[in-house]
């Protein structure tokens, strides 16, 4: 296995009283793609401006490219971190224009002229912001801005791209062309990438990987599909997406399998997680018909899907269906479950 690319241990970060991070401990490879998820406090910003320099530890250490760049005794400065950052706030330099902010990492690190506009001209390309060359921040739009911003870091080429938020204040078909061109990029570059957000749909679709943050401490890190099917806690699996937990009979079935029963209807299931414990269920794990009884509370069509909130003996559930509406609220309605993942301990 290569050496990473960045790697945290122990990271720790006071404000005052405050424990912003309580070590943490991360490590990315080339080309790898991490993204950070968590809730507004949860650590996020500060772990990239850590990373970035923009900060300082009180406990643990960074690496990047096998070099120290943070502990307790040492900082290095941001400049010299090799990293690119992006964060929500562009922090575009008013005088310059959109050549000339693109063009100046690459005035900094001595390329040639010649080879820092054929560069420059090609990222504006990329991005389709050619034709704002000779623009100045305040004559751009914000999803414009983003796209400068992004160039800016392209231009460095480093090691490891940091993106704080880079998509929360643009609009659906700008955060997916924006998204597309992050994962291009750092795949081209073979960067590692440590991705900042509060969005779970967004960390699930681009990421090789994912950290969960709470105040400060990382609670899981795995596989999208891991964090989504395999959620350590309730909170975790809330913070990547609905879900349910219901109050059932379950006995032990054959291995990987339990017995739910409920309402005098019984129906054998797939399960992952504890040995016993609270069945989580996600709302495409469910189907409208079947075994189990339940009332129709609320009705959500999503365009390519619909919700329903089913008022059941065992708790509130939410079912994901592909189509239109099949029922309304208040009908009475079966479902079914087609697997469950069993969380341990109480409530929470």
């Amino acid at each position: 296995m290569t050496d990473p690319v960045l790697r945290c241990a122990g990271v720790g970060v006071r404000f005052g009283d405050v424990e912003a991070l309580v070590g943490v401990d991360l490590s990315l490879a080339a080309g790898e793609l991490m993204a950070v998820l968590g809730p507004s406090g949860s650590g996020k910003t500060t772990l990239l401006h850590a990373i970035a320099g923009f900060v300082t530890l009180d406990t643990g250490t960074i690496e990047i490219d096998g070099r120290p760049v943070a502990g307790t005794s040492t900082s290095v400065a941001p400049e010299a971190r090799n990293v690119g950052v992006v964060f929500q706030h562009h922090a575009l330099w008013p005088h310059l224009t959109v050549a000339q902010t693109v063009g100046f990492p690459l005035r900094r690190s001595g390329a040639p002229e010649r080879e820092r506009t054929a560069e420059v001209e090609r990222l504006l390309g990329r991005l389709d912001i050619g034709h704002l060359a000779d623009r100045r921040p305040d004559e751009l739009s914000g999803g414009e801005q983003q796209r400068v911003s992004l160039a800016r870091a392209l231009a460095r080429h480093p090691s490891v791209f940091l993106f704080d938020e880079p998509t929360a204040h643009l609009d659906a078909p700008l955060r997916r062309t924006l998204l597309d061109e992050i994962d291009d990029q750092r795949r081209l570059d073979s960067a590692a990438t440590l991705y900042a957000t509060h969005d779970a749909t967004e960390a699930l679709a681009i990421a090789d990987r994912v950290v969960l943050l709470r105040a400060g401490r990382v609670v899981q890190v795995g596989t999208p599909l891991d964090v989504y099917e395999e959620p350590v806690d309730r909170w975790a699996a809330d913070l990547t997406g609905a879900a349910s937990v219901l109050d059932v009979e379950l006995t032990s079935g054959p291995e990987g399998r339990v017995r739910l029963s409920s309402g005098g209807a019984e129906r054998e299931i797939h399960c992952t997680g504890a040995p016993v414990g609270r069945p989580l269920v996600r709302p495409e794990w469910v189907r409208l018909s079947g075994p189990f009884a339940g009332t129709v509370g609320r009705v959500w069509y999503r365009g390519s899907r619909t919700e329903y909130l089913l008022d059941t003996s065992n708790g509130l559930l939410i079912v994901a269906e592909d189509g239109p509406p099949r029922a309304e609220v208040g009908d009475g309605v079966g479902w079914d479950i087609s697997r469950a993942h069993l969380l341990a301990g109480p409530p929470n």
